[in-house]
């Protein structure tokens, strides 16, 4: 069975005033008016998927009759493969090694920097940026930095002692209460 989705790109029914078309699409999504700015901003907005013909059809008439030109695609349709082209050869600097980074040093390149040849136009703009060059690890090695030795604290503790073995060292028990206090004496008057 086909499964079909409903989008909205803010098209309208020809002859339709865009504020009534507002105006009835608030009514008919309960939107509030950032959602409906969102509805008209000229995106393609998936509103309702995986739908069925018939529950397709029923989105887009109710969407016309509102004022509102709903697309509706089918999610089953084959996707066309292309087949893009390789990238025009692009000149690229070669990694320098750290021997070769100090001969480079007195050049004027910052030694471990990166050099990057501009493909086009817009990347000219970043060709001057001064970006390191951290290149990639071997596979299997550790890129986190080491962890640095945590030295223990000086603490004097010659004032504790430990209790000999299988003492109890629980709460200390408390004193049994006394006895009950005597109410022989005592009576009830009627």
């Amino acid at each position: 069975m086909a499964r079909y989705e409903i989008a909205f790109s803010a098209q309208l029914v020809p002859g339709a005033q865009l504020e009534l078309v507002k105006a009835n699409l608030a009514k008919l999504f309960q939107a509030d008016e950032q959602r409906l700015a969102l509805l008209f901003s000229g995106r393609r907005i998936v509103i309702k998927s995986n739908l069925d013909a018939a529950g397709a059809e029923k989105y887009r008439s109710t969407l016309e009759r509102a004022g509102a030109l709903a697309e509706v695609a089918c999610l089953d349709d084959e996707i066309e493969e292309i087949e893009l082209t390789a990238p025009p050869a692009m000149a690229v600097t070669p990694v320098v090694s750290p021997a070769a980074a100090s001969v480079q040093a007195g050049s004027g390149q910052p030694a471990g920097r990166l050099k990057v040849a501009p493909r086009d136009e817009y990347m000219a703009a970043f060709s001057e940026v001064d970006a390191p060059d951290f290149g990639i690890a071997p596979l299997g090695d550790d890129v986190q930095d080491g962890k640095p030795q945590v030295q223990a604290p000086a603490l004097d503790l010659s004032q504790f002692s430990l209790a000999p073995p299988g003492s109890d060292m629980g709460e200390a028990k408390k004193a049994p209460a006394g006895p009950p206090p005597d109410i022989s004496h005592l009576k009830l008057q009627d």
